[in-house]
């Protein structure tokens, strides 16, 4: 029902207007009654009232990770909610940001949200223009903060992929290289064999040892640094005894293919003495040649690996909802970041083999795992231990990513979700990747994040629901 402009006596926030703007508002007011314990609006509605508190008294709350939080608790008189940002009439879709709940018997006046918008702008035509540009101005800072941010994690990224690329590469190149000169010694040293009088049974021999010599390159035992130098010994010394020249640099080839004192004395057995040395240095080149094949191929898979974990971590070739093996986006988010990971910190994985995957976004997951690991990294200075956990909980997954840093203080863990708000120096942190993260987690997923946290213990613990929300 409409109210009277005597009503509206005594409330600052009218106390300025005309007697004609005072009519106007009393003639489309209307009061709305609300008993303790009802609620008034709720969050995400469509703002389409704007309302101003007669008595009683109200509470402004919004939900975050399932709890209410208790924003404003006020009997002021003049106390206004609902569709505060009225004034952009249908410029930008408008719901409420909060829910208000009577806490005693309240009385509101409500306005139209688009009546009151098209007054607004006749009685106060440069306010309006103020309060959409501290709107907007606010907004547009939030998303280039928000996209320098993204960017600057893409270049760490990238850097971080590029230099794993590189090693893998060079090492590529760096045994093509040699390859091509084993190869050669090993033609000039096979016609050495073949203009000299071995005999084709010898020959065929050779040939014979050397694929049993070859074969053992993929299937050498792994020696200690002691017993290695022990078999060098041993083999420079037989070379030495059977006047191989340079026997010291054939030593190492012939210990890392596993071939032993016991196979040379074989060979010298059926091998003619002037043949020996070409034919060990043949063998030799033959050996080497394999084990530089077996890193190229090596280095090159090692490229592959990483091309792959770099695919699942963008998603490139998926749908941008599906299915995710959390284990998969983890464990690209950490070949990733292994630049940033460096040497100091030790990465201790607990899956659990029984978590199925969960319907989600993957490449959003993966900007999250991003932002919690480093800051996590960040937290401990780049040494100590990152400890990553999946496991079950009812109807849902729940992923632990912990650090062994300081810890984060309680009086703050309740701020860490906030945008830009962040416990780095200036400069160092936008404030926004935890803020993100939440947003990806609780509002697109309809899951949960916490943070639980002591000196040498900090976990983020994100719970994910096992089956998709009904719409």
């Amino acid at each position: 029902m409409s109210i009277d402009r005597s009503q509206l006596a005594g409330m600052a926030l009218f106390e300025h207007l005309s007697d004609e703007q005072t009519d106007w508002i009393a003639a489309h007011a209307d009061e709305v009654r609300v008993a303790a314990g009802e609620m008034l609006l709720r969050e995400g509605e469509p703002a389409r009232c704007f309302y101003v508190l007669r008595s009683g008294t109200l509470s402004l709350f919004r939900t975050v990770r399932g709890d209410e939080v208790e924003l404003n608790r006020t009997a002021h008189v003049g106390s206004y909610c609902g569709a505060v940002r009225f004034y952009f009439g249908d410029q930008i879709e408008q719901s409420y940001d909060s829910s208000v709940r009577a806490v005693t018997d309240c009385v509101f006046y409500a306005l139209p949200a688009d009546e009151f918008n098209a007054a607004f702008g006749r009685w106060f035509p440069m306010a309006v223009h103020l309060l959409q540009g501290m709107f907007a101005g606010k907004r547009n800072t939030e998303q280039l903060v928000t996209q320098r941010e993204r960017l600057l994690a893409l270049g760490k990224l990238t850097a971080g992929l590029t230099h794993e690329l590189n090693n893998p590469a060079a090492a590529a190149v760096r045994a093509t290289d040699a390859l091509r000169e084993r190869v050669a010694g090993m033609r000039h040293k096979l016609s050495l064999l073949a203009s000299g009088d071995l005999h084709v049974q010898q020959l065929k021999h050779l040939t014979g040892v050397q694929e049993e010599f070859v074969a053992r390159v993929a299937k050498a035992p792994a020696l200690t640094a002691l017993e290695t130098s022990d078999r060098e010994d041993a083999i420079t010394d037989w070379l030495d005894d059977h006047e191989i020249a340079r026997g010291w640099e054939m030593a190492p080839v012939l210990t890392a293919a596993g071939i032993t004192v016991d196979d040379l004395d074989l060979l010298a057995a059926s091998t003619e003495p002037e043949f020996l040395e070409p034919a060990l240095r043949w063998l030799g080149y033959s050996v080497e040649t394999e084990t530089l094949m077996n890193e190229i191929q090596q280095a090159v898979s090692r490229i592959s690996a990483l091309v792959g974990s770099a695919k699942q971590y963008s998603q490139l070739d998926r749908a941008p909802h599906g299915v995710v093996d959390l284990t998969e986006g983890l464990d690209s988010t950490l070949v990733m970041m292994a630049v940033k990971l460096g040497e100091n910190v030790r990465v201790v994985k607990e899956y659990d083999p029984t978590v199925p995957p969960v319907p989600a976004y993957a490449a959003e997951l993966n900007q999250v795992w991003t932002n919690i690991i480093d800051n996590a990294v960040d937290a401990m200075d780049g040494v100590g231990t990152l400890t990553i956990r999946t496991g079950l909980e009812g109807d849902r997954a729940v992923v632990e990513i912990g650090d062994t840093g300081p810890g984060i203080p309680a009086q703050l863990q309740q701020q860490i979700f906030e945008p830009f708000f962040t416990t780095k120096p200036i400069g160092q942190g936008t404030g926004l990747g935890l803020d993100v993260s939440w947003r990806i987690v609780v509002k697109r997923h309809g899951g949960d994040l916490q943070v639980i946290s002591r000196p040498g213990d900090t976990r983020f613990r994100i719970s994910l629901p096992l089956a998709a929300p009904t719409r």
